[in-house]
């Protein structure tokens, strides 16, 4: 889409649970300066129902033995498990030259041209971020904005057990339908589809993508 502005340092934190990485995001967010490059994590997370800050308990049916688990990113209730890619982008839309509207449609056509890949034709719906296939979310997205830079992000349902989701309104729409890659004829394999979506990132926001070491103190942020 743009041209390359800017390196983006990429760290994969393999499998994890919620809150460690949640808190290692605000810790970043919060100490970054103007001079502080962007990053892109790759997570994976244990069980967990994730509640955004104005969500609706109510939205929660029946967790059962998941954790919930009241965050502060935009939107209601979803789900994060094994065999989902979550990504946080930790970008200065400033230093990019993007506003928020603008940044969450980036997110969803980097998700969108990902789906291309394997012959998927997904598609944005107004008023309801997220990326879907035939009326099935497939992408959603919950983000927060702090003084022009971004945390949390993005979840794709690559291969998962999508049982958990019928235990919550996901996003807060009751009956709404969910699908993984896996289910639609794509790959099950997260490394077959992690390469393909940085790359579409990465276009999407004019980023050169360097990959580093994972964080070395997740294991003290919580």
């Amino acid at each position: 889409m743009d041209a390359v502005t800017a390196t983006c340092v990429v760290r994969e934190l393999g499998r994890q649970p919620y809150e460690p990485v949640w808190r290692a995001m605000q810790r970043f967010t919060d100490a970054r300066t103007d001079a502080t490059g962007d990053e892109l994590w790759l997570v994976e997370h244990d069980p967990v129902f994730t509640l955004g800050q104005a969500g609706k308990p109510e939205h929660v049916l029946a967790a059962g033995d998941i954790p919930v688990i009241h965050v502060d990113r935009g939107g209601q209730v979803t789900y994060h498990g094994p065999g989902q890619i979550v990504a946080y982008p930790l970008f200065d839309l400033k230093r990019l030259k993007v506003g928020v509207r603008d940044y969450v449609c980036r997110i969803e056509q980097a998700m969108i041209d990902t789906l291309a890949e394997w012959n998927i034709e997904a598609v944005r719906k107004d008023g309801a971020p997220g990326v879907y296939v035939a009326g099935a979310k497939i992408g959603a997205l919950g983000i927060r904005v702090r003084r022009g830079c971004t945390f949390h992000g993005l979840a794709f349902n690559i291969a998962m057990d999508l049982e958990p989701f019928h235990r919550i309104n996901p996003c807060g729409y009751q009956g709404l339908q969910v699908v993984s890659l896996a289910d639609l004829g794509g790959p099950a394999g997260m490394d077959q589809v992690k390469p393909v979506l940085l790359r579409h990132m990465a276009e999407q926001f004019g980023l050169s993508l360097q990959h580093e070491a994972a964080l070395p103190d997740l294991s003290e942020a919580a």
